[in-house]
């Protein structure tokens, strides 16, 4: 059952998921393992930047309530929308800011892989083009 906080926000007070918790860890680790491949000499520098790319879910402070386990992320957060994976994608080209785009759409790749774990592969799929 949502509670509010003395803040006004909304939270689910019952526990995560094991599917959850899976979700987070894997935002730590592909990062960790694609620097690791494809950034040996400077790995650990490129995995804390891709890292840091994960405050892109600042925006579920946006949303009612906050966490919510049954919520596909792809087309509903602002910074989860096509437009602005479309601007992430543009990030990966230039060599300054290749490692923040790449961390930006890994994000979004394995949100979207959560999206189509909980709703299929085709409603995620619509979701992230707006059209579902």
């Amino acid at each position: 059952m949502p509670a509010r906080s003395s803040s006004g926000f909304q939270f689910k007070v019952e526990s995560m998921s094991l599917a959850a918790v899976l979700h987070l860890i894997l935002h730590v680790l592909v990062p960790g393992l694609v620097a690791r491949i494809f950034f040996r000499p400077d790995w650990r520098r490129a995995w804390t930047i891709m890292l840091i790319t994960m405050l892109v879910d600042l925006d579920h402070l946006l949303a009612t309530p906050i966490y919510d386990p049954d919520r596909c992320s792809i087309g509903f957060h602002p910074l989860h929308t096509w437009p602005l994976i479309a601007v992430y994608l543009c990030l990966t080209l230039p060599p300054r800011t290749r490692l923040i785009g790449l961390g930006l759409m890994l994000h979004m790749l394995l949100d979207f892989s959560d999206c189509a774990v909980q709703r299929g592969f085709f409603d995620a799929l619509s979701r992230l083009l707006g059209t579902g």
